[in-house]
């Protein structure tokens, strides 16, 4: 662990990140498929009470743990976001998933230092699925069947590249050409992955996962877990994601692939 980062509190830090994802997951469990009304935010997205109840739990522990750090989450927004360590939430990533009753959306917890990511957790709660990343530390998946060391899997070419994303719908403009040329160019493209999607590349299933229209609760958490598992995962320009960066996230499981796949979004 680099000086100056998270030092000897990371495993403290680690320990709350897994408390946070216990302590939401039932709250998410008993609105699953109950009927419960859905509500949509002003940019058309869905938000449901499961979603509101499990970051106001996770914002108390932390208030009540570290409450010298800031916290910003997708559903109940950002205090402290001057503090030197910030918590980063989505209490719900693929809320469009929870609504229609199928299981694979995810809880994402981050830590930032400084603006950067030094920890993240990928919680699917409904299929008992922890992908748990940490700067200078493998990743690891927390599963039924134990806790066990994760990594990437190489891919030499595009052309053997399985590439996911959550749905066509996320690019526009120019990022729908990028988009278009990069599909093009792998064996097969997936969607409708949400996090999980980073979680199967981390474990080796998968080989890019390429999106656009991104908030930093979508991605914080991602980070470390890719990185953990051997990956590479940045902005399309091939920039470090942090607090600061814009909504295009750019993950590959082999770095030569990474390199390959940005070449083909900047391609014209």
């Amino acid at each position: 662990m680099p000086a100056g980062a998270a030092g000897d509190r990371l495993d403290d830090y680690l320990a709350l990140a897994e408390e946070l994802a216990e302590a939401s997951a039932p709250i998410i469990r008993k609105w699953f498929r109950s009927g419960a009304e859905v509500e949509d935010k002003a940019d058309a997205s869905p938000v449901t009470q499961a979603d509101r109840e499990a970051e106001a739990a996770m914002r108390g522990i932390i208030a009540a743990s570290f409450p010298e750090h800031g916290i910003i989450g997708e559903e109940h927004g950002t205090e402290g976001g001057e503090a030197d360590y910030v918590w980063v939430l989505d209490p719900i990533d693929g809320t469009k998933r929870f609504v229609a009753g199928q299981p694979w959306f995810g809880t994402l917890i981050a830590l930032t230092h400084l603006g950067r990511p030094i920890l993240g957790v990928i919680d699917i709660p409904l299929l008992a699925q922890r992908w748990v990343g940490a700067e200078g530390r493998p990743s690891l998946l927390r599963s039924e069947g134990g806790t066990s060391e994760v990594r990437t899997r190489s891919c030499a070419s595009l052309e053997a590249a399985i590439l996911s994303s959550t749905s066509p719908d996320m690019f526009a403009g120019a990022a729908t050409a990028a988009f278009d040329r990069l599909r093009g160019a792998v064996k097969y493209t997936l969607y409708g992955g949400d996090c999980f999607s980073y979680g199967t590349l981390a474990s080796g299933r998968l080989d890019l996962v390429v999106e656009a229209a991104m908030g930093v609760y979508d991605f914080m958490a991602l980070v470390p877990v890719v990185e953990g598992a051997g990956g590479r995962i940045t902005d399309w320009q091939g920039r470090p994601l942090t607090l600061a960066s814009g909504d295009q996230v750019l993950a590959a499981g082999d770095p030569g692939l990474h390199a390959a796949a940005m070449a083909r979004l900047a391609a014209d």
